[in-house]
């Protein structure tokens, strides 16, 4: 009995362009002199740099930690030296530079010890670090941490695990060459996906066009795997128009699929994943299909950190009348600024532009509200809303129009009559609502760190004066005693510790007396008759002084 299919709404048919790309198996690419290797090649925070320039590496070996909990590690693609750790240019829209790995292959590629994992015999939670630090990131395109979306959450177990296969969008072919000759390991790795969601249920989505892949998947599949061919419409492909159209459950706005029973990989994933776990070997490349104007289009199988221009000279290079190159499809993708930037985890395609196939564009007229972009939304928004809202800057009414569930896969733009770059549009209003929230963030935090600073100063005054008024009051305290002791023992008012300083004054004198006895009068020998009687009548007068007892005298020398 066939699985029933749910519909969504909208979406387009664009000319698919695959036969370009995928008659061929996927070609290796040869080993380069060169590698940069970006440290930020997925989905929030970039990982951190473990070498420096001058260190010598081995191909898997991680040259990136991950940093934070959206963060996954970065390997090196070959063995070699460091040449530098520095900002270059990076496959992305904005075409800025990002912090990078350069290394300089010695054409050995030696590589780390790889060791397999024994993933049934690990903890979930084990496994998860272990593939966390194997640098796994989803692959079809959000390039999301791998490990956090194996988690299931507060249900420990999952109702529907969805491998996705149907790799909508024009001229990409990787994930369809990839079914079809790699079926086998791509199972291997649902099956340790199956393992740590605990899913009940897995289904596997791949257009209905793609027959070789569906025949390749559906001889792999064992153990209750049902392989199914959704209908060939863009965007089918995206995460929550497949669940929709599998399982007929809609993933609400703000709520994750786990929430509803759902997760989703791309069938990329599934196989590094393999490769991570059967194999020990981090993820180090992924394959990506070079089309459009170049000699001999095809999938390739890149290593991580390969320039664009390295790649396309190994699809036999550019033809004559190549205008650009595109990075992605031509619906989602963005113009590559520069064709030294590196392959990444997030490249799935290059394509190199012709005036033909990608004319320039028109220029944009007035919104004339016809409504087609409304109908094509597969999110089921009003992008024409969200338009003038976005264009006059108006982020508050944008979001209002539920602009965040816009998944930016250009439909609205594709059949806009007007040729308004809606999806251009939509993106300038993320950003800049991710930059004030970015900015209101670090102002909350500035007014905390003041206020904490203010109520610590409080706080240290507070106990200065604690402290000053219980010393006052011990004065006081003491002062009150003295009085009472006065008025019971007058002698003693004058200075209640005349006692004790006639004591110490005492003792004085008694070391004093003591060391003048021990004195012996020097140079009084063979005096005079004279001198000797001057002597012994002032030790006499000393004597009567009291200054000295009387016997201490000394007169035996007087005549």
């Amino acid at each position: 009995m066939s699985r029933k299919l749910h519909a969504f709404n909208g979406g387009v048919h664009p000319e698919g362009h695959k036969d370009v790309s995928n008659t061929a198996p996927i070609r290796p690419m040869p080993l380069l002199p060169r590698y940069v290797v970006p440290l930020r090649q997925h989905i929030g925070g970039p990982a951190r740099a473990l070498v420096q320039a001058g260190d010598t590496v081995l191909r898997g070996q991680m040259i990136g930690a991950p940093e934070g909990y959206v963060s996954t590690a970065v390997h090196a693609p070959t063995s070699g030296r460091v040449l530098a750790v520095e900002r270059r240019p990076v496959p992305h829209p904005s075409g800025l530079y990002d912090l990078c790995v350069e290394i300089e292959s010695d054409g050995q590629d030696r590589a780390i010890e790889f060791q397999s994992l024994a993933w049934r015999d690990l903890d979930p939670s084990a496994l998860r670090n272990r593939i966390r630090d194997a640098g796994l990131a989803g692959l079809g395109g959000a390039v999301f941490p791998s490990y956090i979306k194996l988690n299931p959450g507060a249900s420990k177990e999952l109702e529907t695990l969805i491998l996705n296969g149907a790799e909508c969008e024009p001229w990409i072919t990787c994930d369809d060459r990839l079914m079809r000759e790699r079926a086998a390991e791509i199972l291997q790795g649902v099956a340790l996906m199956r393992h740590m969601l605990r899913a009940r249920e897995v289904l596997i989505g791949i257009e209905d066009n793609k027959l070789e892949a569906i025949a390749a998947m559906t001889a792999a599949a064992t153990g209750g795997i049902e392989v199914v061919a959704v209908p060939t419409i863009y965007p089918g492909g995206a995460g929550k128009q497949l669940s929709l159209t599998l399982t007929g459950k809609e993933n609400p706005a703000g709520v994750r699929s786990t929430d509803i029973g759902i997760q989703v990989f791309n069938v990329g994933t599934a196989y590094a994943l393999y490769r991570a776990v059967a194999l020990g070997e981090p993820m180090i490349s992924r394959v990506v299909t070079v089309t459009g104007h170049v000699a001999r289009p095809g999938n390739f199988e890149v290593r991580l950190g390969t320039p664009v221009d390295d790649l396309i000279r190994a699809a036999g290079g550019a033809l004559k009348g190549a205008t650009g190159e595109l990075v992605g499809g031509p619906m989602m993708g963005f113009d590559l600024a520069d064709t030294a930037s590196p392959t990444t985890k997030a490249v799935n395609c290059i394509i190199v532009k012709d005036r033909v196939h990608f004319p320039e564009r028109p220029p944009a007229m007035p919104c004339i509200r016809c409504g087609a972009c409304a109908r094509a939304c597969p999110a089921d928004l009003q992008p024409f809303e969200m338009y003038w809202f976005s264009r006059a800057k108006d982020f508050g009414k944008a979001q209002a129009y539920d602009l965040f569930d816009c998944i930016e896969c250009g439909s609205c733009s594709f059949v806009c009559p007007s040729h308004i770059p809606l999806v251009d549009y939509f993106r300038f209003a993320k950003s800049e609502i991710w930059e004030r929230e970015r900015h209101k963030n670090d102002a909350d935090q500035a007014r905390a760190r003041h206020e904490f600073k203010e109520f610590r100063l409080e706080r240290e005054k507070l106990e200065k004066a604690e402290k000053l008024a219980a010393k006052v009051a011990e004065n006081k305290a003491r002062d009150m005693a003295n009085a009472t002791a006065a008025a019971s023992d007058p002698s003693a008012a004058a200075d209640p510790d005349a006692e004790r300083k006639k004591a110490i004054l005492q003792a004085a004198l008694e070391r004093a007396k003591k060391a003048k006895e021990g004195i012996t009068p020097q140079n009084t020998d063979h005096l005079p008759a004279t001198a000797a009687r001057q002597i012994a009548e002032a030790e006499t007068r000393r004597a009567a002084a009291g200054l000295i007892p009387p016997e201490s005298g000394d007169t035996s020398s007087a005549p």
